[in-house]
């Protein structure tokens, strides 16, 4: 069974920097893409940046040149290192992945950032 586990959010003040840690059950090379999406109360989970096979990385316009996505294959975990964080950042974060052998969407339970002005 897969399962993601996110960790490492919590409260900044604008300008800061936090690292997000997503720890998967299964080796990370079993999935086809595995990103970070966000969502703030009353609106749409999107995506934030995501990696997939061969090394590709797509990053929503809000956040390039602050946000970097990596990927640790020998300690099955994905990482989203937030630099230069603005109050718009605040949401909960969450990890989700396609594994390659399946359509289905595999999600954390989130983690919640917070950037104060």
């Amino acid at each position: 069974q897969v399962q993601l586990v996110e960790s490492g959010g919590g409260l900044v003040q604008a300008g800061g920097s936090l690292r997000l840690s997503c720890a998967s059950s299964i080796s990370t090379f079993n999935f086809a893409d595995i990103g970070w999406y966000r969502q703030v109360p009353g609106k749409e989970r999107v995506s934030v940046a995501v990696t997939s096979t061969g090394g590709r990385t797509n990053y929503a316009d809000s956040v390039k040149g602050r946000f970097t996505i990596s990927r640790d294959n020998n300690k099955h975990t994905v990482y989203l290192q937030m630099n230069s964080l603005k109050p718009e950042d605040t949401a909960v974060y969450y990890c989700n992945a396609h594994t390659t052998w399946d359509t289905r969407a595999y999600w954390g339970q989130g983690t919640q950032v917070t950037v104060s002005s």
